[in-house]
């Protein structure tokens, strides 16, 4: 089951050519900066932009094709759209605006009663759109997309008009939405926050042009792609709760293969979660210090390495048993300890540097 969208289009000084194919479910970022293409690349996928060439096909079912004249209309497509803006009806009810998805297609698998628990929607049902909070509306603007049964949601930047709090609100259930309900979602931002806590796969998108696609853990790990030359570069490693120490205040996790101290977390053992480890955090050794306050002293092997001449640094992939993640260090460091592809090495990253990002 996969989302294929191969489309070319031409506007005044500029010119969109994307192509790319990703798995369904899951959650799928359009990343890039403002400008890249990302919504224009949304708005096709709707039927919304007619673009001179174009094929698009979402598990088997080809929503365009302009090459044999395939154009499914709008309404048919049964694509859930939220917008930057929630749009509700500002006469209807949080409840009335929720049933008028249902109206497009009321039978289906998604219940208005779980869509309310889902996004904890229950004590907001008897008001009104204005008396809502930014957060508020926008969950709101999802459960009514959602219930109108969509085989795939669209979101373009759902949370740009948010401030930092009220981000901080609805992530949690923008993550479950994710995992529970099995709708393949495309997803629009320049945020990394938002691509870290909910991707599953990246799409980066430059210059109306596809530069990269894969795995969130692939293309956060990679040191020739734009994600590595940002400030805030780190790997995302899918991992699991093994064990605690409630004595030493630490916890024990493995990921990418490999065992690793955090501080003390309160999920069972067993639970999945996600955790990025920043690159500028990570210091490189050929040999384990006799002494030292870092927990982690991680083996792994020099998968690549890439300059990063506007920080005068250098980009070393570190390779697990089951992943890789990212350091920064500086090109002297690189040849002090004669790093290069195949050689093994030591990550050394504090316990308090790793950052336990959600459940997965």
């Amino acid at each position: 089951m996969s989302l294929l969208v191969q489309l070319r289009h031409d506007y005044p000084g500029a010119a969109l050519d994307v192509a790319f194919q990703v798995q369904t479910p899951g959650l799928t970022a359009l990343f890039g900066p403002s400008g890249a293409g990302k919504s224009s690349v949304m708005a096709a996928v709707a039927g919304l932009l007619r673009p001179l060439d174009c094929r698009i096909e979402l598990d088997g079912l080809v929503l365009t094709d302009t090459r044999t004249r395939v154009w499914m209309p709008i309404e048919q497509r049964r694509v859930g759209l939220v917008f930057q803006d929630a749009r509700l009806f500002p006469h209807m009810s949080v409840e009335a605006n929720l049933r008028y998805g249902l109206r497009r297609n009321p039978a289906g698998r998604i219940a208005f009663g779980d869509m309310v628990e889902l996004l904890g929607l229950d004590r907001l049902l008897d008001r009104r759109p204005h008396t809502l909070s930014g957060g508020e509306r926008q969950r709101v603007a999802i459960g009514r997309a959602l219930l109108s049964q969509p085989r795939l949601l669209l979101m373009d930047e759902p949370l740009a008009s948010l401030d930092g709090p009220r981000k901080a609100e609805i992530l949690p259930y923008l993550g479950r939405i994710r995992t529970a309900l099995g709708v393949p979602i495309l997803y629009v931002t320049h945020a990394m926050e938002e691509v870290v806590r909910l991707a599953d796969t990246v799409v980066l998108i430059e210059a109306g042009r596809v530069t990269a696609c894969g795995g969130l853990a692939d293309m956060t790990a990679r040191s020739d792609l734009p994600l590595a030359r940002r400030d805030d570069a780190a790997a995302v490693l899918a991992a699991r709760v093994v064990s605690h120490d409630p004595a030493r205040r630490l916890s024990r996790i493995e990921a990418g293969g490999a065992p690793w101290l955090v501080p003390l977390l309160r999920a069972p053992p067993g639970t999945a979660i996600r955790v990025r480890i920043p690159a500028r955090e990570v210091i490189l050794a050929r040999e384990a210090p006799a002494a030292i306050s870092v927990h982690n002293i991680i083996a792994g092997r020099v998968r690549g390495i890439t300059e990063d001449p506007a920080r005068h640094a250098a980009l070393v992939e570190i390779a697990l048993p089951e992943g890789a993640f990212l350091a920064r260090v500086t090109p002297d460091a690189v040849a002090r300890l004669g790093l290069s592809a195949g050689v093994p090495v030591l990550a050394l990253v504090k316990s308090v540097a790793i950052e336990i990002v959600e459940g997965d």
